[in-house]
């Protein structure tokens, strides 16, 4: 299966869809009657560096993003998914029919300038360490109104906060064990954190009045990590939440992995998505979870047949009940249970289990089960040759650098990061 993904807000620079803009023209003579000034011009020339403003920047990746899915819909399949982050949302929602070009550019203006609007806060990258360790870290140095802003990968996180805090864990986080960069991210507010939670609001009376269509292709949410419902109310909501609530990167990509997607395709002018999405995959395939892989066989191998696509968004600690099931169904699934780990299972185990957590945790407690339930890894590769990179002393220096090399990091913020180091 097939998923494109769309960059947000940082990805701006200079000459950005050069090749695309002669190619389409028509988009751009829309955007140019909705945004009241010439977008090519903003997009190439950079006029007195505008990209660096907010108000700018996401009309003109929205833009760009548009000319990009243009591109794709002549030259690539058709996708089974889309998704983007935080602002790149609108332009997967759009690729599935949500709303019109204009209409989703003339609600990223508006989102624009309302989040422009909230001052005095700001972003910084954690690059190296868990969740865990920067939750702990943040709650072991009474960090005041600073929260976890962009779940990018199982080691990137991105914070949102006051300046002053921020300036104040820095020293804190970069003397932390893991840590391979503090790297302060250019926005102008501490966007997807609860400070935003005014600009959502206004945010919500606007998306009010616009109409949202059917998706013709799933979306996923940044917000709940699953895709968009059909209900448009839901879709304005989760738009409005988006901007004080925190991006949920990792759970989307692991949600469209466990969906059957094995091919991402990043359409936009950088590959930071892409970088994001082999981090995540790789670190899930290099350290699997028994418990966790079992809870989505169950969802795929056992509710899926019997009940579709609501199985892969069902919560795994959700009652059977939720879903209507009679005395019948309960049967079939035990039956499938059996067939597919090859032992016998009574509907009465499923009675007993009814919910997918529940029946997992059954199932690993089984000997006979927990040999087959869940698939072996493979064993690991030889080691590669070591890469120029690794003539490094300071790991935290070539980490770095692997980060720049592979576009997650921009040159700019590697050159700070190492500074900091130093």
């Amino acid at each position: 299966m097939r998923c494109y993904v769309f960059p947000g807000q940082g990805t701006q620079k200079k000459g950005m869809g050069r090749s695309l803009f002669t190619r389409f023209p028509d988009l751009r003579r829309r955007a140019d009657r909705v945004l009241g000034y010439p977008i090519e011009e903003l997009c190439l020339e950079n006029p007195e560096r505008r990209l660096s403003e907010t108000v700018y920047a996401q009309p003109a990746i929205y833009v760009v993003n548009a000319l990009h899915w243009a591109a794709a819909q002549e030259d690539l399949p058709a996708a089974d998914f889309f998704a983007g982050h935080s602002l790149g949302e609108y332009s997967a929602l759009y690729a599935a029919g949500a709303f019109d070009f204009a209409t989703g550019l003339a609600l990223v203006r508006s989102r624009a300038e309302l989040m422009s609007r909230i001052s005095g806060g700001a972003m910084a990258a954690i690059v190296g360490v868990c969740e865990q360790i920067v939750e702990e870290t943040l709650e072991r140095h009474g960090a005041n109104g600073v929260v976890i802003a962009n779940h990018n990968a199982p080691e990137q996180f991105v914070l949102a906060g006051s300046r002053e805090e921020l300036a104040r864990l820095r020293p804190v986080f970069e003397k932390t064990e893991g840590v391979r960069g503090f790297v302060p991210v250019r926005v102008s507010g501490p966007f997807h954190a609860p400070a935003m939670a005014p600009a959502a609001e206004r945010f919500r009376s606007v998306l009010a009045s616009v109409d949202v269509g059917r998706l013709r292709t799933p979306v996923v949410s940044n917000v709940t990590g699953r895709p968009f419902g059909p209900d448009a109310r839901e879709v304005r909501d989760l738009l409005a939440e988006q901007i004080a609530r925190p991006v949920r990167w990792s759970d989307s990509i692991r949600y469209l992995r466990d969906a059957g997607v094995s091919d991402f395709t990043e359409l936009g002018e950088s590959k930071v998505l892409t970088s994001l999405i082999d981090r995540i995959t790789t670190a899930r395939e290099a350290a699997p979870d028994p418990r966790r892989d079992l809870i989505e066989r169950i969802r795929r191998e056992i509710l899926q047949p019997e009940i579709g696509d609501e199985a892969l968004g069902f919560d795994e600690d959700a009652s059977f009940r939720q879903l209507g099931l009679n005395s019948i169904i309960y049967v079939r699934l035990a039956r499938r249970a059996g067939k597919v780990f090859d032992v016998a299972v009574k509907p009465d185990v499923i009675f007993q289990h009814r919910s997918c957590a529940a029946l997992a945790d059954y199932l690993l407690t089984r000997d006979d089960v927990a040999r087959t339930a869940v698939p072996q890894a493979p064993p690991a590769a030889p080691d590669a040759p070591p890469a120029p990179l690794g003539e490094y002393r300071d790991e935290r220096v070539a980490a770095l650098l692997h980060d720049c090399a592979n576009g997650t990091l921009s040159v700019d913020r590697t050159v700070e990061a190492i500074r900091a180091l130093a």
